[in-house]
């Protein structure tokens, strides 16, 4: 795969001026085709790793520096400041973001403190989140995901598994999306309106 910033056009992306909703990867395998795809590139691998296992938001993933994850081991937590209301968002790594991780910073071209973790190879600077959303569109273009996907889809991926993977409560899901209501949480992870269709399959 090319390490340059990829500019790729989704074919299922809806048209200018009209509404873009974005959608988790719902399918466990598809997860591990990309992450498969990914194995020879560890900046890549450790960006989507990172992404579907924490509720980090594009511009909070790009904005990581080295030395606030250097140090960290499974089960630390993780504390980034949100440029919407200057709050902190925190998160807890577990193993496989660990492991990508560490793979990322054994060949990480400036291993410095200040510098960005998710360095682009083109500019030398942080990605950007328009970059990102370029990127996670090519990934599941490459494992054959049929639908619209961009930055966001990282972290509706979590929060989708953590629902319907792990069976984990929808009110711990929006207080960690920040969201105002469970109903928000389930719209934002696409679940709703697929449950509600399926109260219609049980036949009386």
């Amino acid at each position: 795969m090319s390490k340059a910033n990829i500019s790729i056009r989704n074919p299922n992306h809806p048209k200018k001026g009209s509404s873009i909703k974005v959608a988790p990867i719902t399918d466990l395998k598809a997860i591990e085709n990309i992450k498969y795809a990914l194995r020879n590139n560890p900046r890549d691998l450790c960006l989507f790793t990172f992404g579907i296992n924490t509720a980090y938001r594009a511009n909070e993933l790009v904005s990581i520096k080295v030395g606030q994850v250097a140090h960290l081991n499974a089960g630390d937590r993780l504390e980034i400041k949100q440029s919407k209301n200057g709050k902190y968002r925190a998160a807890t790594l577990n193993e496989n973001v660990i492991k990508a991780l560490r793979g990322w910073l054994r060949v990480h071209p400036e291993p410095e403190p200040e510098a960005p973790l998710f360095k682009s190879f083109k500019t030398r600077e942080a990605l950007t989140a328009t970059t990102l959303t370029a990127m996670v569109k090519h990934w599941c273009s490459m494992a054959q995901l049929d639908g619209n996907y961009g930055s966001h889809t990282l972290r509706k991926t979590w929060g989708y598994h953590q629902r319907k993977t792990f069976n984990q409560p929808t009110a711990l899901l929006s207080v960690a999306f920040g969201h105002s209501s469970e109903r928000q949480t389930m719209d934002y992870l696409c679940i709703q309106p697929t449950e509600i269709e399926h109260l219609y399959t049980g036949a009386l």
